[in-house]
């Protein structure tokens, strides 16, 4: 419709989507030059477009931190007419993206084997929160997956106080892995003609990322707790609390034990047996704690991040958002970029050819709807 610079230029996603998941995952190929249409109910349009405060020019700002470079149309999939439109859509698109529950696409005529009859070189990715089995009732709400897909059995401060992470971290992990679906089944496409079908589950997406707890669980039959902010293999490993405020230690390694405790001054703890090796220091975890801690609380958190740091010892300080985004200035990673007026977050992916472009804000509800549909009626 019209001319794209990037690394997906020329690709076409129908995107059926909302909320998080499969939104982030469209943006992040928007972001990369792909052209993606999406579809959104007449009159609410997506569900996020109502989740504020707060708001940004108008809009709440959930619903603009993941539609940008999109192109907005309402139809109505119980009419007839713009049910048509829609298929006429989904039968030029490259690339189609829902994440109904499982059978609802299906049901209008706009399933995988529906569409993949007369475009078989579609992708056509489809994101649940349980599979398209047992669970395809299931509802998909990232706190329901935190609490049943275990991540908040290994977070929160203590045992017994499961506690969800501070963002909807499942939605965008899956996001992730439906991008990666997609690039990969656009490149088997590029070198077959054939499209194919995408499955990816909230949960599935949630017990892969769980990596080496899930790992423990699946190889060593472990079923981990709440350890607050400890880790349960690498010592030290955790927060303590600086003279003014909590600090992060990452200790990784034994050079880097050796020169943290040289720098408190407490360097025969690196020579204790308890403590020499890391599994001792994992198995001697609260003694350790209390010694570090003792002496880190003389300082405040800036000073041992500036006296740690040359030394090799990850550490810092517990910033909040402001502050980390501070941080990413200092750093030179330029984490904004200016949008239609307003400031947007930048896509971390750095591409030296052809990198991210930010070309539209996120439009509003049934923006491009004239447009599109007379573009699908001159392409009939």
């Amino acid at each position: 419709m019209t001319d794209r610079t990037g690394a997906l230029s020329g690709v076409l996603i129908a995107d059926f989507s909302r909320v998080l998941a499969a939104p982030y995952a469209t943006m992040l190929l928007a972001d990369l030059g792909a052209e993606v249409i999406k579809v959104e109910r007449p009159g609410t349009g997506d569900d996020t477009r109502a989740w504020g405060p707060p708001h940004a020019d108008g809009e709440a700002v959930y619903f603009r931190s993941v539609n940008r470079n999109k192109r907005s149309i309402t139809l109505d999939l119980a009419d007839p007419d713009d049910l048509a439109a829609a298929k006429a859509l989904a039968a030029r698109a490259d690339v189609v993206v829902e994440n109904f529950r499982p059978g609802t696409m299906a049901r209008y005529g706009l399933g995988y084997e529906d569409l993949a009859a007369g475009n078989p070189g579609l992708v056509y990715c489809s994101i649940s929160g349980f599979g398209s089995g047992a669970g395809a009732a299931l509802p998909g709400y990232d706190l329901l997956l935190q609490a049943v897909g275990g991540l908040m059995s290994v977070t929160g401060p203590a045992p017994g106080e499961p506690t969800k992470v501070g963002v909807a971290l499942v939605d965008v992990l899956t996001g992730l892995h439906a991008a990666v679906g997609i690039l990969s089944a656009l490149r088997h496409r590029d070198a077959t003609g054939e499209g194919q079908l995408i499955e990816v589950s909230l949960l599935g997406s949630l017990l892969s990322s769980m990596v080496n707890q899930s790992a423990n669980h699946v190889m060593a039959g472990v079923v981990p707790g709440i350890l607050g902010n400890r880790h349960p293999s690498v010592a030290p490993y955790e927060v303590f609390q600086a003279a003014d405020r909590p600090l992060v230690i990452a200790v990784g390694n034994d050079r880097q034990f050796a020169a943290l405790t040289e720098a408190l001054g407490l360097p025969e703890l690196a020579v204790d047996e308890r403590f020499t090796t890391n599994a001792q220091r994992v198995a001697h975890v609260a003694e350790l704690a209390e010694l570090l801690g003792e002496r880190l609380r003389t300082r405040p958190a800036d000073e041992w991040f500036e006296l740690l740091t040359p030394l090799g010892v990850p550490c810092g300080p517990v910033n909040d958002l402001a502050e980390a985004f501070q941080l990413a200035d200092r750093l030179g990673l330029a984490p904004r970029v200016p949008l239609g007026g307003l400031d947007v977050v930048r896509n971390p992916i750095g591409l030296t050819k052809t990198p991210p472009a930010y070309r539209q804000p996120p439009p509003k509800l049934g923006e491009h709807s004239d447009e599109i549909r007379g573009w699908l009626k001159d392409t009939d």
